[in-house]
């Protein structure tokens, strides 16, 4: 198995509601990666259910990744998730010395809001120190909220943006560090849109709009497009197999009728990632 890929996974674990970590396991897995959680808390349901039991983890975050270092363990990617506090910012930007190698591909998923709102979690203290792990990644995959957030600009009116703009945007984020830049999620009318900026080059792509938006889709898309570059798939290969993965699992959930805090039936789509 000396050949074979590993993710670090730093996100917290969610018992029901697939999302985070319960997404991003079995997918990174179906596409022949070995995923390795640092949980930075655990839940019974996501914060998207009227009620929900969280354990935080964060003083057990620092303790965890010692041991992997004193195992010797290497990956060769990390992909960070939701963060709850400025303090598991310190944490992972330690992760990142300890474990970020020359050929360590660092993946920030920077999950903070959508819609032009911020998660209820999410301060202007805890956006600004989000920002101080955008010069370690080599991929940033915000939404449109997020992609603002990380710039200090104002949220469009509806949500809604031009090519020549998010191409400034994208620009404007790889400059603070990254080489790639992925916008997820842009609405334009009955299509979503996925923006790409790589190495100084920018482009995009659709697929259509399908139900409304579900939880876990984000960790879902930033997974598969971890494993595909860890795997030496281009990036626009990677980020169009997510979004093509993702529209059937939300067009499954629409005939199903599930609840959108259910999240996505993936299960029922995994055979598509096995490469």
């Amino acid at each position: 198995m000396a050949g074979q890929k590993r993710i670090a996974l730093i996100n917290d674990v969610t018992g029901f509601g697939r999302c985070s970590v319960t997404v991003q396991l079995p997918v990174i897995s179906a596409m022949r990666v070995q995923a390795c959680p640092l949980p930075t808390a655990i839940l019974s349901v996501h914060t998207g259910f009227p009620h929900h039991y969280l354990d935080d983890y964060t003083e057990h975050m620092r303790p965890y990744m010692e041991n992997w270092q004193e195992n010797g363990l290497t990956f060769d990617a990390i992909l960070t998730g939701f963060l709850g506090s400025e303090a598991q910012i310190d944490v992972v930007l330690e992760c990142i010395a300890r474990f970020k190698g020359r050929e360590t591909i660092l993946i920030v998923d920077p999950v903070m809001g959508d819609n032009g709102k911020l998660y209820s979690s999410y301060t202007p203290a805890l956006c600004a120190k989000m920002r101080r792990l955008i010069p370690y990644a080599d991929v940033v995959t915000p939404n449109l909220t997020e992609a603002c957030q990380l710039l200090g600009i104002p949220y469009p009116a509806e949500g809604r943006t031009d090519d020549e703009t998010l191409y400034r945007m994208a620009a404007d984020i790889a400059a603070m560090g990254p080489r790639d830049v992925v916008i997820t999620g842009l609405h334009a009318g009955e299509r979503i849109k996925t923006y790409l900026y790589e190495s100084g080059k920018g482009r995009s792509f659709d697929n259509e709009k399908i139900g409304r938006d579900r939880s876990g889709s984000g960790d879902a898309f930033a997974a598969i497009v971890a494993a595909s570059l860890v795997r030496g798939i281009p990036l626009e290969m990677g980020a169009r197999r997510a979004a093509d993965f993702i529209g059937h699992c939300l067009t499954y959930a629409e005939e199903l009728n599930l609840p959108w805090n259910w999240g996505l039936p993936f299960e029922e789509y995994l055979a598509e990632l096995t490469m």
